[in-house]
Parts: structure tokens; sequence; C-alpha cells
């Protein structure tokens, strides 16, 4: 894990490997930001020159090294923070937590670094403490160590040297309190969220659902929450019909782990409920080939929620969280459930599964039932849920649907505070009609079309009468199959997490509600 520190140092006297400093795109030509000016002198002035001659723009995303002398860093890394803001205006934050993202990703390998980016609030503060620890993220639990040092026999050539060991915020102390609180949130938020991506990333032989279960145990102890796990036995004799259908084909069996976060002075309450299909196969309904080999990252949403209660703990937050992981594998076998079985799922409503690839829609069902008990103040379900969501959407958007327009409405607008970009999507009526079965209260699949926001429909009946409920379909940005971009790693991205935890915020703040 990348360490970092609040610096009493200037970018003229820190010792450090690399100094990073941000460059925006003017309309003549790159213009240094604030916090380079120690470089800028270094070069006479010409900082600007140098850069343009080495073809630099200040576009996003890019960086150029160049050596230096006079300063105690031997190397500079520019990175493009993109246009230069408008008089008065400040760098926009996820263009700095993009920058800082993006030189961590650049300087991985490196002891320590320090970042000179503009800081003229907590807020940048924070966007460039989450940037740079999020960039940093490398999953290396599965390379050998040398493999990860790059050197020995074991060795390949360009291996990973493993991620930056330190970065050091320069600027960020002349904020005063304000800097401090906003780095403790940050770097709080980065380690969950890149524990998050750890489960994901985990491979399905290794994490399956008794040792995610064990994981979220194991994390309740070290931060004060009550944990609860509802094993395969229990969710059979408790009448889970959802979480046991789609895990009785597999050698794991399902759980159902809830994770409760209180607080002595909180007003409000939230349940996060999370699909946690560690396996994918589709099951009986054997997804094509080509569309396997990623299914670990089927309990994405479980991991995002898992993530925020931890978070919410580590803030102290005045608000009572609890996270609801439902935890299955989907496998085929002889007593996997098959298409035309029907369901009694937990409270009482049978479901005719005609497709047993629209497995997540099942376990969240049992869980937001269980969830509505009691009675929290909103419930908000996250899940890789449907292919349908990505072709609406692409694969950086996840889409918001709700019972409450008000409520969807700030779902969204806090998600995109927080730099998570998101859709408010509808629930046409008509919908509900193509979930009709002729032989159980309703299917767990409709027509082709609209299938994003069907399997938004179908949920909707599981949430208690009176609940203000969000669901956020996060099937596009939860796994990056491309190439790392920003402080998005290749790989699992920890989507959602601070979208959940800004709302845990807000109604502990009194804000929502």
């Amino acid at each position: 894990m990348t360490a970092l520190t609040l610096s009493s140092s200037d970018a003229a006297t820190l010792r450090a490997d690399v100094l990073v400093v941000g460059v925006a795109k003017g309309p003549d030509g790159p213009v240094p930001a604030s916090g380079s000016e120690a470089v800028a002198e270094a070069f006479d002035g010409g900082l600007a020159t140098v850069l343009e001659t080495l073809g630099a723009t200040g576009a996003e995303g890019e960086t150029t090294k160049l050596p230096v002398s006079g300063l105690k860093a031997p190397l500079v890394l520019a990175v493009g923070l993109g246009p230069v803001p408008g008089d008065g205006e400040e760098y926009d934050a996820e263009a700095l937590r993009r920058a800082a993202g993006t030189a961590a990703r650049a300087l991985n390998g490196t002891k320590k670094a320090g970042f000179a980016l503009p800081l003229a609030s907590a807020e940048a503060v924070a966007a460039v403490t989450e940037g740079a620890l999020l960039g940093a993220y490398a999953f290396t639990a599965y390379k050998s160590d040398d493999a990860k040092a790059g050197k020995g026999k074991g060795a390949k050539k360009g291996a990973a040297k493993g991620p930056l060991g330190e970065v050091a915020l320069l600027g960020a102390k002349a904020l005063g309190k304000a800097a401090k609180t906003a780095v403790e949130r940050a770097v709080a938020l980065a380690e969950e969220m890149n524990r998050a991506r750890d489960l994901v990333n985990t491979p399905p032989n290794d994490l399956y659902p008794e040792s995610f279960a064990a994981v979220a145990t194991a994390a309740g102890k070290e931060h004060g929450l009550k944990v609860t796990v509802t094993d395969d036995k229990a969710l059979l004799k408790g009448g889970f019909g959802g979480l046991t259908g789609v895990g009785q084909g597999a050698a794991h069996g399902p759980r159902l782990v809830k994770l409760a976060y209180t607080h002595p002075k909180a007003e409000k309450s939230l349940a996060f409920v999370g699909k946690g299909i560690t396996y994918d196969s589709g099951g009986i309904s054997l997804k094509p080939a080509g569309h396997n080999e990623t299914m670990k990252c089927d309990m994405a949403g479980a991991a995002a929620v898992f993530a925020a209660v931890i978070t919410a703990a580590r803030l102290g937050l005045k608000v009572n969280v609890t996270g609801w992981l439902a935890l299955a594998e989907n496998m085929p076998s002889g007593t996997a459930t098959r298409p035309g079985d029907v369901l009694r799922m937990y409270g009482g409503k049978t479901v005719e599964v005609l497709n047993t690839d629209a497995e997540g829609r099942l376990v969240l069902a049992d869980a937001i039932v269980k969830a509505s008990e009691e009675k929290p103040d909103a419930i908000v379900d996250v899940a890789t849920l449907t292919g349908a969501m990505v072709v609406a959407l692409g694969n950086r958007t996840f889409g918001v649907m709700g019972n409450d327009d008000a409520f969807r409405t700030a779902v969204h607008e806090l998600a995109e505070e927080a730099g998570e970009p998101a859709w408010p999507m509808p629930f046409p009526e008509e919908l509900r009609k193509g979930l009709d079965s002729s032989v159980a209260d309703m299917a767990n699949v409709g027509g082709r079309m609209g299938g994003g926001m069907a399997a938004g429909v179908f949920l909707n009946e599981f949430v208690g009468e009176g609940i203000t409920w969000a669901h956020l379909d996060i099937a596009g940005p939860a796994f990056n199959e491309a190439g790392p971009f920003g402080y998005t790693p290749k790989g699992a991205t920890g989507s959602a997490v601070r979208t959940l935890v800004s709302l845990a915020e807000r109604t502990a703040a009194g804000e929502l509600g």
C-alpha cells in the first residue's frame, strides 16, 4: 500500500526520486500550473518552452518526464490537467484526481514522489490524495516475489516492480485543519476502494461465498461492526429461495452477510445491498464462449457495499448503515436450478426462472426483502446486473433507477460530484407486464428490449412498502477490460463506493430525507 504524507518541505528542498507538477492546456501552448514555481525557476523561467519542445500540450492524461538540476529531486514529471480554468475558477476536482492518478501510474516502482499539484482548497487536496492512492494501486497478490521485483530466475522481462512507495503531498499544510481532515477522509476512502478492488480481482477459486464472508467477519472485528453470517443451511430453512436457488448448483454454498455500523447519535438509517455472485457461469443457461473469463467480477456490488460500510465506520459518520452481501456461485450441475423452475423467494413471492443467467436479481430480491424488515430510511442496491445497461450507457457510466424521483436524482448528483459517471433511468410501466408468468407471481426476465430497466422493475417488487429505494447497475464501470486511465486501473475499479459513502455523509449531515 502506498504511503501518503503531508510534507512541510517545498518543491525545491524535498528529497524525492521524482517531483510531480501540473501543466494545463492553454490557447498558445502548455501552461505550468501553480505548484510548479520552483521547477520553473530551475529552468530560468523557461519551463513552458522546454515542455513544448518535448511535445507536451497539457492535455488530460499526458505525462512528460524531464531531468532537472537545482532541486533535491533529480527528475520532474509534468502531468496534463486539461484546459486552463477560466478567470477566478479552480481546477475541477475530477481533473486533479485523474492527473494525480495518471502520475502515480507512471511512477510505478518509484520509492518516493513529491506531488506539487495545484491545491487551492481542501477539496483539491482530497482529490489529489484520492487520485494518487487510487492510481498507485496494483494487484500483485498472485505474482511471485521475483516477478514483483523484476529480478531472479522466475522474473519476466518488463515485470511489474510494484506500486509507488510514498507520496509526499506538498502545499496541503498551508490550508490548515481543513486539509488534514480532507486527507484523512480521502485516505480512508481510497484504502477501502482498493480493498474492494482486491476482492473483485481475487480469482474465484479463492474468493467464494464462505471465504468472502470470512473476510467480512474479520473486517467487522477490526472496525467495530456487528457481522451476521447466514449459511446455506439456514438460508434454506429460512425460505431464502433466491439465494438457495442460485447457489444450489455450486460446490460452495451461498451466504447472506449483514454488516451493521451504528452511531449513538444517528437519526437516520441506510441499508446497502450488494450482488455478490463470486463466479457467474450463467448456470444451466450457460454463457457463450468469451463471456466467462471475467465473471469473477460479478460480486463487485457486494465489494462496493462492503467497502462503503467500512468507510462509514472509519469516518465515524452519524448515521446507521447496514450492508447486506448476497453471496452465491452460479454454476451448472445436476443440482442447479433449471429454466422453468419456480422459486419461492424470501417473503413469499414466487418467481419462474426463465433464464438462470438472470441470477443477480434473485439473490438481491431476498436481501432487499430482508433489509426492508428493519425499515431503514432508504435502501440502495448495487449490482453488476445487466449487459443491457452496458449497451445503453457504455463501460464507464452506471445506471441509476429508483421508486422516488427526488431520491434517484439526489443519488445521481452525488455520484457525479464524487467523480463517478452515472445516468438516471426511467421505470416504464409496460415493462412490468413483460415480467408476468402463467405459473408464478412473476418471471425473472421479460422481453429483450429494455432489459436493464426491466431488471430494476423486478427488484422494485421486493422493496418494503413505504421505503425509499435506488438501484445502481454498475455492470459497465465495475471492471475495466481496456487499458488503465487516470486513477482507474485495468481490472477492478471500485465503482459505486464513493457514491455510497457520499450518500451516507449527506444523510448523516441531515441533507437528505
